[in-house]
């Protein structure tokens, strides 16, 4: 698409406060600046504080500011802005509360319409279908762009707004509506899926929010239609809008510094300890901004990597489940000890980051083998856009979902857990390590081909040769726009 013309048109986005939502955002909103769009990124005041030093030179993404004043009487410390401070129990009185943000939302587009520049596009997140409403108020073209994958959503929005394990005693069910799907089991659902009976908090919160993405004039989904088709066509049917998948949404190597988050080592240790490693010889282990392991699980973890002798690591740790967050890293309590004496300073075979790590770069380097991860799928896109194999250990969410998507259909993942909150043995993780990283396993032999396959699959779809074919995400990408451009274009004239 040519500059000039679009460069009077600005595009409103809206992520919700969490790290796993704002990367995502922050990198969508960079590709479309990019292609000569303004950008007005919205969110509460400590998130906006923290983003300005993730913001490129180059740039002139305008950053705006919005309220959010926790619910104190369901225990939100009242500066609570973004789920990474928050503990696991809080996170759905978290996500339930942000639409107290709509009236604040509504004076900034507001604001915007009667500056005389009214906005081409919004932007909001999936936990805000209730902002389709507002844009509309002011004639704006309204999308949701969903940081998941296909696959792991159309099982989500299929067990929410069905309850299909409540029609049956078995231990496994199909999904209404997802005829493509294969088979769920109980034990994959999380305890608030499990629980939902449609008329508790939980059940009632998700049907108004996926119900609402019906009155959006379309979804993008960071997620590319080659590898995820078989999720992606499910929404497109139950839906009823345009589905236009538009990734891999990366935040790219040189923004080291993530949504204001540092890391616990810094990238050049990380490259310079992974350059005197061999190639595909490292495990990268990391469950994501928001979540963390126990303390039982966490202790065979270690000794897994220390009987593990010919796996080199980098382990992003945060204190366990039955702790604070944000608190220190103990490792003299949390890890066997002599653990980083022995395996870490002694045998340098692992690096130990508090935390954070600089992910994509770690995945990015030829030492790094297989990614431990919890399949978030900003975590699994950045792995597969590198040729890694994935180890799932899936802790909440669509997340099992998306560990069984990439085993079952994909082939390059090994389920660590298949089961919710599973005990998870020291043995048994030697054995799946080894397993995927050992040189002679055909296992992790075939998963690294596939990998590879998934690799040039992400690459070819991102493909933009001047003047030659473009990809299918590329392609999605320029259709969501002129579709926006097209709807304001014809208001105009009917004005």
């Amino acid at each position: 698409m040519g500059e000039g013309k679009e460069n009077d048109h600005t595009v409103v986005m809206f992520p919700f406060m969490a790290q796993g939502h704002i990367i995502p955002f922050l990198a969508l909103a960079l590709q479309i600046e990019k292609r000569g769009f303004n950008i007005v990124f919205v969110n509460t005041p400590l998130n906006i504080h923290k983003l300005r030093n993730s913001i490129p030179p180059s740039s002139a993404i305008r950053l705006r500011e919005i309220p959010f004043t926790g619910d104190s009487d369901r225990g939100l410390p009242p500066d609570a802005e973004n789920t990474d401070v928050l503990p696991p129990s809080l996170i759905f009185a978290f996500v339930d509360s942000s639409i107290s943000l709509k009236p604040a939302f509504r004076d900034l587009l507001s604001e915007l319409v009667h500056s005389g520049a009214p906005p081409l596009a919004v932007i909001s997140d999936m936990f805000f279908g209730w902002s389709a409403d507002v844009a509309h108020e002011f004639q704006i073209f309204h999308t949701i762009f969903n940081a998941a994958g296909g696959f792991g959503m159309a099982c989500y929005h299929s067990i929410w707004m069905n309850f299909p394990h409540r029609n049956s005693d078995s231990l496994e069910f199909l999904l209404p509506g997802f005829h493509e799907s294969v088979k769920i089991y109980r034990t994959q659902l999380t305890p608030n899926m499990l629980e939902a009976d449609g008329s508790d908090p939980e059940s009632v919160f998700h049907h108004r929010m996926l119900t609402s993405w019906s009155n959006s004039d379309g979804i993008l989904f960071n997620s590319v239609q080659e590898l995820d088709w078989i999720g992606l066509n499910y929404l497109r049917r139950e839906i009823g809008q345009k589905v236009w998948p538009v990734g891999p949404i990366l935040l790219h190597v040189e923004n080291s510094v993530r949504a204001g988050r540092k890391a616990g080592v810094s990238l050049e240790k990380c490259i310079q300890w992974l350059d005197s490693k061999p190639p595909n010889s490292v495990l990268f282990i990391s469950f994501g901004s928001n979540n963390t392991i126990s303390t039982f699980q966490m202790m065979q973890l270690a000794r897994a990597l220390e009987q593990a002798r010919n796996t080199n690591f980098i382990w992003v740790v945060r204190p366990p489940l039955e702790y604070d967050i944000t608190a220190e890293f103990k490792a003299e309590e949390w890890l066997p000890e002599g653990f980083i004496r022995r395996v870490v300073e002694t045998q340098n075979r692992g690096l130990v980051c508090v935390q954070w790590a600089p992910q994509l770069d770690i995945l990015a380097h030829k030492s790094v083998g297989a990614f431990l991860t919890h399949c978030g799928w900003n975590s699994v896109l950045e792995s597969l856009s590198q040729g890694v194999p994935l180890m799932g250990w899936p802790l909440a969410a669509e997340q099992f979902f998306n560990a069984k998507f990439l085993s079952e259909e994909i082939g390059v993942c090994v389920e660590v857990a298949k089961e919710f909150n599973c005990e998870i043995k020291c043995e048994d993780l030697v054995e799946k390590i080894e397993t995927v990283m050992g040189e002679e396993r055909e296992k992790g032999k075939e998963m690294r081909r596939k990998a590879d396959e998934v690799k040039e699959m992400i690459r070819d779809a991102m493909r933009d040769d001047e003047g030659g074919s473009k990809g299918t995400s590329v392609v999605s990408m320029d259709e969501f726009l002129n579709v926006a451009l097209s709807r304001k274009e014809n208001m105009e004239i009917g004005m």
